[in-house]
């Protein structure tokens, strides 16, 4: 492979992944992943606040995507319709408007696809980093986390009594 001298060279279609750079951003979102679980499962999401634009992010999601009004779209996300034909060009809009304000808005992260559940192979999609931050503070302010708090809650206390 050889090196571009000039940025106008490159060419997105034609690169290839490194995969030293694959191998990065897995641990990266890993490391992410596992800090957002242990956080919603440590403290009362409802007092979570994920960026100092919380406010902000979460009333433009709620303009932008009423469905979201609605605690069952935001239990269970549905990947399909965030990713098809009508869903990239909204979301795209969202996302694009906190390029300059929320540092790494488009970063690749996982979200739970499922809030009732954790972390798992079957529980996860791939979104932006504002995404995953509007989504969650949507999660967490209507009490959708909850559950997973108080459950986390309840394995805790059975571990310290055995």
């Amino acid at each position: 492979m050889s090196a571009i001298t000039n940025i106008n060279e490159f060419d997105p279609e034609t690169a290839g992944n490194s995969e030293e750079i694959e191998q990065q951003f897995a641990v990266k979102t890993v490391q992410h992943l596992e800090a957002y679980e242990k956080l919603i499962g440590s403290i009362p999401p409802r007092k979570i606040k994920l960026t100092n634009m919380d406010d902000d992010i979460y009333e433009d999601l709620m303009t932008q995507f009423p469905e979201f009004k609605f605690e069952e779209p935001l239990r269970h996300l549905d990947e399909d319709a965030m990713k098809s034909a009508e869903g990239k060009p909204r979301w795209r809009k969202f996302i694009m408007a906190y390029e300059k304000t929320l540092t790494d808005y488009n970063f690749g992260t996982l979200i739970r696809q499922d809030a009732s559940r954790g972390y798992a192979e079957d529980n996860c999609i791939l979104v932006t980093r504002v995404q995953f931050v509007a989504l969650e503070v949507a999660r967490n302010r209507t009490g959708i986390n909850d559950k997973f708090y108080e459950d986390q809650q309840a394995l805790k206390a059975a571990a310290k009594s055995s």
